[in-house]
């Protein structure tokens, strides 16, 4: 009788191990899951802001592009601002 609690014991002790291991393979592959679609989202965020300041970039070299011929030309011909 004995004999038969423990391997009844011994058997309940590996279901429960066997659960365990699946729980947490299962809270792994979800903290994974987890952790990828942070980064997608991070990734868009971030592409969405770089894209933002690229064009406010383009604007200001624009700007001083023209600020650039304006004192060339200032220096050049200074009879234009007299």
């Amino acid at each position: 009788m004995a004999r038969a609690g423990g391997i009844t014991n011994a058997v309940n002790v590996g279901i429960a191990v066997q659960a365990d291991w699946e729980d947490r393979e299962f809270i792994s592959s979800l903290n994974v899951r987890r952790l990828f679609e942070f980064l997608l989202q991070f990734e868009a965020t971030t592409k969405s802001k770089l894209a933002c300041l690229n064009e406010k970039l383009d604007v200001l070299e624009r700007r001083l592009e023209v600020l650039e011929v304006q004192i060339s030309t200032a220096t050049s011909n200074p009879s234009v601002f007299t």
